[in-house]
């Protein structure tokens, strides 16, 4: 894999900001609109759900008696937090995929700090301000705390010389992300993650457990109406940005459990037909009564799936924790 061109930003003694630039051309938010749109059946990527005001409602999410996963995972790095950190034989450095505001990660970077006098957190986030933020933040935080953080794509940096780790490695792949990707991208990010670790070293993968329908469906369309708020705020960010005139009442939040794929699917429905111009990117849109846009989908995994997955990619499944009420696990791989 050829070096990647990136610059380095030396913020402090303890924190380096490594930019990258894309390897290969990354799709606009406009380009992925008119395409996806344009397409058929209509989707939306989900990763333009997180403007500032998609990020603030989904914060609300988490906070949601339906949406209990943010809450099942942070029960867990409560719980076993310590256990996780004595997995690995210390001292170790940390890398994390989608770092975002790093929350949960105190609690690891907390507890890694007790069995060893220093480390080494290399966060790699896409967002460059969030990264900066929250870096920034935890080198206030922890004194003996060093980062060297990636503003990239995941698979700008994997595998790449800029991701320079000495010791063993503790990777993160939190926050149910994993359930994030169709399971083909999920392995290709796997096997990434694993082209930057060496045998012994670890992967500490969040991931939502499969379970009743009801339960999986309200986490993802609350009563309140949240989610729904977050999903139709795509649409209202496309009026935002390119002068569209999507009418938010004129589309319904609508949630679906496939069992056989193990995936909550999310969808943009029209109630009733309608036109739609977005005047900035010259494009005409003309929606039947109940047309859908698919917006997200969130997969569910049993152990034997996670087990499965991640011996495909050259791991091996070392240990599994539990939130109390067994919906949500923490899983830690080892590198063959």
């Amino acid at each position: 894999m050829h070096p990647m061109r990136s610059t380095l930003t030396r913020i402090s003694d303890r924190l380096e900001i490594v930019t990258a630039s894309q390897p290969v051309h990354v799709a606009t938010f406009g380009e992925d609109v008119v395409l996806g749109l344009s397409s058929r059946p209509r989707t939306l990527p989900a990763k333009y759900f997180y403007d500032d005001l998609g990020s603030t409602l989904f914060e609300a999410i988490t906070k949601l008696p339906e949406y209990y996963l943010t809450r099942a995972e942070t029960e867990i790095l409560r719980e076993y937090g310590w256990e996780i950190v004595r997995s690995l034989d210390a001292p170790f450095e940390m890398l994390e995929l989608g770092s975002g505001s790093a929350i949960k990660t105190r609690l690891l970077i907390e507890e890694t700090l007790r069995v060893q006098r220093s480390l080494h957190y290399c966060p790699i986030d896409i967002s460059p301000d969030a990264l900066r933020e929250s870096a920034a933040s935890l080198v206030a935080s922890f004194s003996n705390l060093s980062i060297t953080g990636y503003a990239a794509d995941y698979f700008a940096v994997l595998g790449t010389p800029d991701l320079a780790l000495k010791r063993p490695v503790l990777a993160l792949l939190l926050g149910s992300n994993i359930g994030n990707y169709e399971p083909e991208q999920a392995h290709r990010l796997l096997l990434a993650v694993a082209s930057s670790l060496r045998g012994g070293d670890g992967l500490l993968v969040g991931a939502d457990l499969k379970k009743d329908r009801e339960t999986l469906e309200l986490a993802y369309n609350d009563p309140t109406g949240v989610t729904a708020a977050f999903n139709k705020n795509m649409l209202a960010r496309i009026n935002r940005e390119f002068g569209g005139d999507f009418n938010l009442h004129a589309f319904d939040h609508t949630v679906h459990y496939e069992e056989e794929r193990g995936a909550v699917d999310s969808f943009l429905q029209a109630r009733g037909a309608q036109y739609v111009r977005l005047n900035d990117l010259d494009l005409d849109l003309e929606f039947q009564d109940g047309e859908r846009i698919h917006t997200e989908s969130s997969y569910k995994f049993s152990l034997e799936d996670l087990e499965n997955f991640g011996a495909a990619a050259g791991f091996g499944l070392a240990k599994t924790w539990f939130d109390s009420e067994k919906r949500f696990s923490l899983n830690l791989f080892m590198r063959n």
